[in-house]
């Protein structure tokens, strides 16, 4: 955040999905996050969303590298030069090159041809696939939780990436809809992924998932 010269009373557009950290951090710098949606693929600020809550107060543009996955530097940093703002990835992001990396992606691979009844990440090369964040789709939160439960009994164990986006926490509400992060909010499931899983594992998770996908479908219909 020191590179980007934030000073008092500036503001700095970020992610609401994925966000609060650097909302928390502008924050404390005396300057006020601005909250903007993300691209419904990647889950990562998108440059339109961003452009729309520019203001001429607008200092900087701080996107996440979220799940492993590259958030769009080229259309932000043309953005950025365009409104006379810095722009500056809150983290460096992962390499994908990186063996764990490599091993991750196939993985990731395996999972996305086979997986059914739930929306999985688009593939990328740049993707380190630090998480495998899929979408529950259906009516909801009680959707993906219970899709949650369901496989925690059959020995998978997930995780809610971000349960409840920026713009909708207590001390950080300014009123704004930001419709696509909070339906991922509500749809989001990182499922287990490591480089040292193994195929015996990978075809269980698989296994799981499509039978629940399959029942879940036909309930919400």
């Amino acid at each position: 955040m020191a590179e980007a010269g934030i000073a008092v009373g500036d503001e700095v557009i970020v992610p609401s999905f994925g966000g609060l950290e650097i909302a928390e951090a502008v924050r404390e710098l005396g300057a006020r996050p601005v909250f903007a949606d993300v691209d419904p693929d990647d889950f990562c600020l998108d440059p339109g969303a961003a452009e729309a809550r520019v203001s001429p107060r607008t200092a900087a543009i701080v996107p996440v590298h979220l799940f492993g996955q590259p958030a769009n530097m080229a259309g932000l940093r043309a953005l950025g030069a365009r409104v006379g703002a810095r722009v500056c990835a809150w983290e460096p992001l992962p390499r994908a090159d990186a063996v764990d990396a490599v091993r991750r992606r196939q993985h990731a691979g395996y999972l996305s041809r086979r997986l059914r009844g739930v929306v999985v990440p688009p593939g990328s090369a740049e993707h380190a696939y630090t998480s495998f964040v899929v979408r529950v789709p259906g009516n909801g939160r009680p959707d993906r939780d219970a899709f949650r439960r369901a496989l925690r009994l059959r020995g998978v164990h997930s995780e809610v990436p971000v349960r409840v986006p920026a713009h909708l926490v207590p001390g950080f509400r300014s009123g704004v809809r930001l419709p696509v992060s909070e339906q991922a909010a509500d749809e989001c499931l990182a499922l287990p992924l490591a480089a040292s899983m193994t195929k015996r594992e990978l075809q269980h998770m698989v296994s799981a998932c499509n039978g629940l996908g399959g029942l879940l479908r036909e309930r919400a219909s």
